[in-house]
């Protein structure tokens, strides 16, 4: 097995060097990277997928504005032996929030959304949603909101809102429904409609509670500028940064290129599905919807690298990214970070990415000001400015085993670098 691994792997690098790359490209010495180091992402993914743990991967980084490392390994469709293509589409998941997060803003830098402005300027709805408590008796009774949810709350999961099933037995998340569950019901208007009468889990502005905020963002984007989320991006972002394969809706003729899970999870054997390759979403949901591949992320990442411009195409302002990416959890916050994100300790939350305060603490390495966030079906981000470094890496993984990746990758990253 492991033989026809590092068959199929050497058909990959030789098919990178023809494939259009999504940056500009240096070698590994000149940016700072040994050879021998980054030959042990290599061997890495070769055991993982000889192992059957995972169908396969790409991985990209760029330091400098320069492409560094861009390969794919393993299987793009293990079952039907598929090599995977280094423009094989993925699932983003939540790395879609940080791309909702970047519209938001182009229309904060407009004038047209005020951070401090109240969501029910929007969505009068949210004003009469209640707060859940749980009382001694373990009774939930519901309070009124101490002060309004503002576009602020959205952008750093402070609204009140939650996810279903988390908090454990939680009765008020148990109410919400899952992930991107709502996004294949009916449009972003049933999804308000279905949001709003619930409770929320905690008073705005009190704690960083990991939600729906982003949908709802998404939302906010769609009502201030009059086309959908997709449209919105696609104008604004994605057509500007030639992000040629990111999307809410994947074409049919680009469908034979999304990244297949295995059937079952491989801890557990578990069934494990990831929804939104299997079938088209009904809305753009800002939270968990996009697609797209390794390449063109690279690319968004980048631009938030530079300071929101790229190849001459700017984004957003320098001051707008630097304002995006520092903390905006403050001591009067709870701050749940590292509770969605295991290695995570000593991060805070921006505008729709988490922020390292510290150099240590967190179980990975990395610098004061890395911004960062992952996606529930096995895909990662995270640039360092001081290195000047981003790195995305794509799996279709939907199960434990992406929390494991995401703190190896980074291992694996940062070990290979000699400066």
């Amino acid at each position: 097995m492991i033989i026809r691994c590092v068959a199929v792997l050497a058909v990959l690098f030789l098919s990178g060097v023809v494939f259009a790359g999504p940056l500009p490209m240096a070698s590994p010495e000149d940016a700072g990277f040994s050879a021998e180091g980054l030959s042990r992402i290599d061997s890495f993914f070769v055991k993982e997928i000889a192992g059957n743990r995972v169908p396969g991967a790409v991985i990209a980084i760029a330091r400098d504005g320069k492409l560094v490392y861009h390969k794919a390994y393993g299987y793009l469709d293990k079952a039907k032996g598929v090599p995977m293509p280094l423009d094989a589409i993925f699932a983003y998941a939540s790395m879609t929030k940080i791309m909702t997060s970047v519209a938001a803003l182009t229309l904060t830098e407009a004038g047209k959304l005020p951070l401090q402005s109240n969501l029910s300027d929007y969505y009068p709805a949210f004003a009469e949603m209640k707060v859940g408590v749980i009382g001694t008796d373990g009774k939930l009774r519901l309070e009124p909101q101490k002060r309004p949810i503002f576009i602020h709350d959205l952008f750093r999961h402070t609204s009140g809102l939650t996810y279903g099933g988390r908090g454990g037995d939680n009765p008020i998340s148990k109410l919400y429904p899952g992930g991107t569950e709502p996004a294949f019901e009916g449009s972003t208007s049933d999804f308000i409609n279905r949001i709003t009468k619930l409770p929320l889990a905690y008073q705005p502005g009190v704690a960083f509670e990991y939600s729906f905020s982003a949908d709802v963002l998404g939302a906010v984007v769609e009502k201030v500028s009059g086309k959908s989320l997709g449209a919105y991006l696609a104008e604004h972002v994605w057509r500007k940064l030639n992000m040629v394969d990111t999307t809410f809706q994947v074409s049919p003729d680009k469908q034979a290129r999304l990244a297949q899970p295995f059937p079952n999870n491989p801890l557990d054997g578990k069934p494990q599905d990831i929804p939104v390759i299997r079938k088209q979403t009904t809305f753009d949901c800002g939270g968990a919807c996009g697609l797209g591949t390794v390449g063109d992320y690279l690319r968004f990442g980048q631009m938030l690298m530079n300071g929101g411009i790229l190849d001459s195409e700017r984004i957003l302002s320098p001051q707008t990214v630097a304002f995006m990416t520092a903390n905006h959890l403050g001591p009067e916050i709870q701050n749940n970070v590292a509770v969605v994100e295991p290695h995570r300790e000593g991060y805070g939350f921006g505008l729709g990415v988490a922020v390292r305060m510290n150099p240590g603490i967190a179980s990975v390495p990395g610098n004061v000001g890395e911004f960062t966030w992952n996606g529930a079906y096995g895909t990662g981000f995270f640039a360092d400015p001081k290195e000047k470094l981003v790195v995305v890496f794509g799996t279709a993984a939907p199960g434990e085993l992406r929390k494991y990746y995401r703190e190896q990758v980074q291992d694996l990253v940062y070990g290979a670098m000699t400066r």
